[in-house]
C-alpha cells in the first residue's frame, strides 16, 4: 500500500507510516539521485538543481529521512526542544513538517565528549527536525559530492572505510621507487573553523537552507551563544559539508607538483610526482624529496587552507622518512630494509589497554558473564580493525596482557583460595595444559 498526505486521515496516521512501501521509496529516490550524478556529469548545473529541488520536496526522500534519524543510534537523544519521534504517528506527521518554506533552524545543545588527549570536543546536538531537514537535503547533496570528490578521499563516503585508506597508502608506499618522504597533516579544529563566508559563495547547496544551520548558534547552560565559524559537528550533513570544502586538496598538490591530468591517463611532468590519501581531516602527501615537501607543498597547502579558514595543526603534522615510520588512522606503516610493514600503532595499542583495564575495573565486582559480555565487544571490534595488518606479535601481547589482568581480577575475588581452585572455577579451555603452564610461570 502506497500512502500519501491526502490519503491518510489523522486518525490512522500510525498505520499509514506503517503502510509505506519503503521499496518503492528507494527505488524513485535512488533514480532521481542518479539522474543527478548523470546531470553533473554532463556538467548542465541548471538541471542539477532542478533535480535536487524535485527530491528534496518528494514524499518518499521526506519519508526516507525521517527513517533515518529514527532510526540511528542518535535516536533516542533530544535537542533543545526536548522532542524525539519515537511513535508512529509522531514519524508520519514529522514527514509533512519537512518544508522549506518557513524553516527556521533552531539552536543546537552543546554537550562536550572526552578525546583520547584527555581533553574535550564540543558536540552539538541538532533537534529532531533540524536532523530531518539535513538528511533530506544530504539525499540531495551526496551524488554531485560523490561525483566530484577526489578519488584519493575516503573519510565519511559510502563503500568507502579506513581500510580502503590504509590500502591506497600501501600501495603507494610499497614499491621500489615510491616516494621516501612522508607528509602527515592533520587540521586544526576542522569543524570548527570552517569560513562560513566561504561555504556560502562556494558550495553549491541551498543557500538560505545552509545559512539556516551555519547560524543557528548553541545553547549552554541556558544561554544561546552565536556560531561565527564551523560547521556544527553533532549534524548529519556535517561530515559531507566538510569534504566538499577539502574535496579540491588533492588536485590543488597534484598541480603544484606539476602533474596534469589528461583524459586518460596522467601526464608526468615532474619526476617529484606526490601522492595524497585522505580521510576526513586526517591526510597523508608522499614525495621523493624532503625539501621538495617542505618548500613547494607545504606552502600551497597552507594557501589552501588559509582561504577556508582552516590551519594545519603544528603539533600534529610532520615530515618523516619511510624508514622512520608515521602513524595513519590507528595503524603504523614504515619500511625495514625496504620491505613496508603496516602495523598496529602503539597509541592504539595503548588505547586498547587502557579501555580494558577501566572495564575490567568498573566491573570488579560483577559476575564472569558480565564482564565477558562488556569486554567481547571491545576486543572484537578492534581485532577486526586491525586484522588486515601485521599483527601476530601485537595480538599475542594483547593476549598475555588480558590473562594477566583477568587472573588478578579473579584472584581478587578470592584471596583466600588457591590458584588452581580459581583456574578449575574461571578459566575453561579445551587444552588445560596451557593454563597450568601460565599459573606455573607465575610462581
Amino acid at each position: 500500500m502506497n500512502c500519501s498526505y491526502e490519503q491518510c486521515a489523522p486518525i490512522n496516521e500510525a498505520q499509514c507510516w506503517s503502510n509505506i512501501d519503503w521499496k518503492a521509496a528507494k527505488r524513485y529516490v535512488g533514480s532521481l539521485q542518479a539522474r543527478i550524478v548523470k546531470a553533473v556529469k554532463q556538467g548542465r548545473k541548471g538541471k542539477v538543481k532542478s533535480l535536487q529541488w524535485l527530491l528534496t520536496h518528494s514524499f518518499y526522500a521526506k519519508a526516507l529521512a525521517v527513517k533515518q534519524v529514527t532510526e540511528n543510534k542518535g535516536r533516542k537523544t533530544s535537542g533543545v526542544d526536548g522532542e524525539t519521534w519515537q511513535s508512529a504517528t509522531k514519524k508520519w506527521r514529522a514527514i509533512s513538517s519537512l518544508k522549506r518554506s518557513g524553516y527556521k533552524a533552531s539552536p543546537l545543545r552543546r554537550v562536550f565528549i572526552p578525546k583520547s588527549n584527555g581533553q574535550k570536543r564540543p558536540l552539538g546536538i541538532p533537534t529532531m527536525l533540524d536532523r530531518g531537514m539535513q538528511a533530506l537535503y544530504l539525499l540531495a547533496v551526496e551524488p554531485e559530492v560523490e561525483t566530484n570528490s577526489d578519488g584519493n578521499s575516503f573519510g565519511f563516503r559510502k563503500q568507502r572505510s579506513c581500510a580502503d585508506a590504509i590500502e591506497q597508502c600501501f600501495k603507494v608506499l610499497c614499491r621500489k621507487r615510491a616516494g621516501e618522504w612522508v607528509l602527515d597533516a592533520d587540521i586544526k579544529g576542522c569543524f570548527d573553523n570552517i569560513s562560513h563566508e566561504w561555504m556560502l559563495k562556494h558550495l553549491n547547496i541551498d543557500k538560505p537552507i545552509l545559512s539556516q544551520w551555519l547560524n543557528a548558534g548553541f545553547m549552554e547552560s541556558g544561554k544561546v551563544y552565536p556560531t561565527l565559524a564551523g560547521t556544527p559537528q553533532g549534524g548529519i550533513i556535517s561530515p559531507t559539508l566538510m569534504n566538499m570544502v577539502l574535496n579540491q586538496l588533492q588536485g590543488t598538490i597534484e598541480e603544484a607538483s606539476g602533474v596534469k591530468r589528461g583524459k586518460h591517463r596522467e601526464i608526468r611532468s615532474n619526476v617529484k610526482r606526490v601522492s595524497v590519501i585522505r580521510y576526513a581531516d586526517d591526510f597523508v602527501v608522499t614525495a621523493h624529496s624532503q625539501a621538495f615537501l617542505v618548500d613547494t607543498i607545504l606552502p600551497c597547502i597552507n594557501e589552501f587552507m588559509s582561504q577556508r579558514g582552516l590551519a594545519l595543526s603544528p603539533e600534529k603534522t610532520h615530515v618523516r622518512h619511510i624508514s622512520e615510520g608515521f602513524d595513519f588512522l590507528g595503524q603504523n606503516l614504515r619500511k625495514y630494509n625496504g620491505k613496508l610493514l603496516v602495523k598496529p600503532s602503539s597509541k592504539s595499542v595503548l588505547h586498547l589497554m587502557n579501555k580494558l583495564r577501566l572495564t575490567i575495573t568498573k566491573y570488579r565486582s560483577s559476575r564472569q558473564d558480565r564482564l565477558i559480555f562488556q569486554l567481547n565487544p571491545i576486543l572484537r571490534g578492534w581485532c577486526n580493525y586491525h586484522r588486515h595488518s601485521v599483527a601476530k606479535e601485537v595480538f599475542c601481547k594483547i593476549d598475555s596482557d588480558i590473562w594477566l589482568l583477568l587472573w588478578k581480577w579473579a584472584c581478587r575475588r578470592h584471596p583466600r583460595k588457591g590458584k588452581y581452585w580459581i583456574r578449575a572455577r574461571y578459566f575453561h579451555l579445551r587444552n588445560p595444559l596451557m593454563i597450568l603452564i601460565k599459573i606455573i610461570k607465575l610462581r
